[in-house]
């Protein structure tokens, strides 16, 4: 069951980004960062993390997920260290999300030579 919940949750967002993309005049750059600032505010408001327990991977793996990420980063340091937090728990809850990913395409950059298509 756990893998049914994660298709559709991460199947329905996905959806909702491709008709935001077919219906309206958005950029797709402008969605991702909407999808980053709804998953902050619905974390803000509480409603992301039943969310998060219910889709699982379908919930935490997109951008929404990542701004959940940053929203409990950032309210967890505040917890530990004060109005310091601010500034250092979102980054420090993503760091290791963000330095796989640059050092997979980095490596991938390195195997493959991308180049521009001609």
């Amino acid at each position: 069951m756990e893998y049914l919940n994660a298709f559709l949750c991460g199947g329905i967002l996905c959806a909702v980004g491709q008709i935001l993309i077919d219906r309206t005049q958005l950029t797709p750059a402008r969605i991702l960062t909407g999808y980053v600032v709804a998953g902050v505010l619905l974390s803000a408001l509480g409603l992301y993390q039943p969310l998060a327990d219910w889709g699982g991977a379908g919930a935490s793996v997109p951008l929404t997920g990542f701004g959940h990420l940053l929203a409990k980063g950032t309210a967890q340091a505040v917890a530990e260290k004060g109005w310091l937090g601010v500034l250092t728990g979102g980054l420090t809850a993503a760091a290791g999300g963000v330095t796989a990913a640059v050092v997979c395409g980095v490596a991938m950059a390195v195997l493959f030579r991308p180049g521009s298509k001609r």
